[in-house]
């Protein structure tokens, strides 16, 4: 698709070319695909790729992993959606294991707290909902006057697209023509954990971060960022909110990429990889100090927490609780920014960030985008997506294995260093 026909309207046509009714909200590399299994896809023409981006982190497990198609077709012949208006056998299930999975993993609470989980359907919805919990919280809690409660963000965040969330975006791409924004938030500088701790007054009800900005171009924080965030938000009586969506569930070689410094938040917002790439699957998670504040009628979904996402979703646990797939991201990890860090020696790549198997990388602008650089490695099978300017991401699925990993970083180099022969 061309930038020319990326813009035009939906309605328009080219001489004998059929109408594309497809609003142009995203702009594909050209390749349609056809099947998939594991970590590799194969197109309408029969040609095989290496899938080195993985939905953004949905596939975590690969494409059609069998104990997730397993699950899902033993559901498909049970039943699929009962709506919230009913409870169904695969609910509480769903609620007790993934608690049991991230609980641990989340601050406690006071006494008598017990984890607790809110199911939802999209990522998105997933922010939308904790933005929710924590202004209820700030309210009813902490007695925030009303119509006031504020959340603290970070510049080049990525939470999602809905009217609500890209009024903290300071991305052009996906704020401009949406105005009128919705008030209450306060956006800081990534990794500077002295202007959060700025920006925090008596109204706010929360700081809402990714512990690592995918987005962005996989930009992971000092080491002491998120240690500090919560300090200060134990010091000030703020919720810490991690937007794990993308960073969670495996991906950092850890269940939750707060897990790297040791750090709970109160809320933890899950999504992508816990519908294993089946079905949209999403939950906060925390303690009933916090999520208690939500009762009947307050907040709700139709399909959130339906009986095929549940059971996509236990099986989703199922996979993480054995630590098999994080032991993978973990070992597959080293020897992928080994491979990587070879690639900035050699001056091909100015750049390289992340942790486990998640990396951004950096091309010379002068040797092209990161377009450019994807359209390369697409002629070499291997899909990759680029992000800013001359930045793509690498997030191949938790059950790689290296000799594909190889193939992968081999195909890289020979991109980067035909398109340094061109330029």
């Amino acid at each position: 698709m061309s930038a020319q026909s990326q813009a035009a309207p939906a309605s328009a046509t080219t001489a004998g070319a059929a109408p594309d009714h497809l609003a142009h909200n995203y702009h594909p590399l050209p390749v349609t695909i056809a099947t998939g299994e594991g970590a590799w896809v194969t197109d309408v023409d029969g040609r095989r790729y290496l899938d080195m981006l993985a939905g953004y982190s949905a596939l975590n497990f690969g494409h059609r992993h069998p104990a997730l198609i397993e699950a899902a077709t033993e559901q498909l012949g049970r039943v699929t959606l009962t709506s919230r208006a009913f409870d169904h056998d695969l609910l509480h299930p769903f609620a007790d294991r993934l608690t049991q999975l991230i609980g641990p993993l989340v601050t406690g609470g006071g006494p008598g707290a017990t984890p607790m989980m809110v199911p939802m359907n999209t990522g998105a919805e997933a922010v939308e909902t904790a933005i929710k919990i924590a202004r209820k919280w700030g309210y009813e809690v902490k007695g925030v006057p009303a119509g006031r409660a504020s959340i603290v963000v970070g510049h080049g965040n990525f939470h999602g697209r809905t009217t609500t969330i890209v009024s903290f975006s300071d991305d052009p791409d996906a704020r401009d023509g949406y105005d009128p924004f919705t008030p209450g938030f306060r956006l800081v500088p990534y990794g500077d954990a002295r202007a959060v701790a700025d920006a925090i007054d008596e109204t706010t009800v929360a700081v809402l971060m990714e512990p690592i900005q995918g987005e962005s171009g996989v930009v992971v924080p000092p080491d002491d960022y998120w240690p500090t965030l919560r300090r200060v938000c134990d010091e000030r009586g703020v919720l810490l909110i991690a937007d794990e969506i993308q960073s969670g569930l495996g991906r950092t070689g850890t269940t939750l990429a707060c897990e790297l410094w040791d750090v709970r938040p109160d809320l933890v917002t899950l999504g992508k990889a816990l519908g294993g790439g089946v079905v949209p699957v999403s939950a906060v998670v925390g303690s009933s100090d916090v999520l208690g504040v939500l009762t009947p009628g307050t907040h709700g979904s139709t399909f959130g927490g339906n009986p095929l996402a549940c059971a996509v979703g236990l099986a989703v646990v199922a996979l993480l609780e054995t630590g098999e797939h994080q032991a993978r991201a973990r070992d597959l990890g080293t020897h992928l920014h080994a491979r990587l860090a070879s690639l900035v020696e050699d001056g091909l790549l100015t750049g390289v960030r992340g942790v486990g198997l998640w990396a951004g990388i950096d091309l010379d602008p002068a040797r092209g985008t990161g377009r450019d650089l994807c359209e390369a490695l697409l002629a070499r099978g291997v899909l990759a997506k680029d992000t800013h300017g001359s930045t793509i991401r690498l997030a191949p699925p938790l059950v790689v294995d290296r000799p594909d990993l190889d193939l992968g970083m081999a195909a890289l180099r020979d991109a980067l260093t035909q398109l340094a022969a061109d330029r």
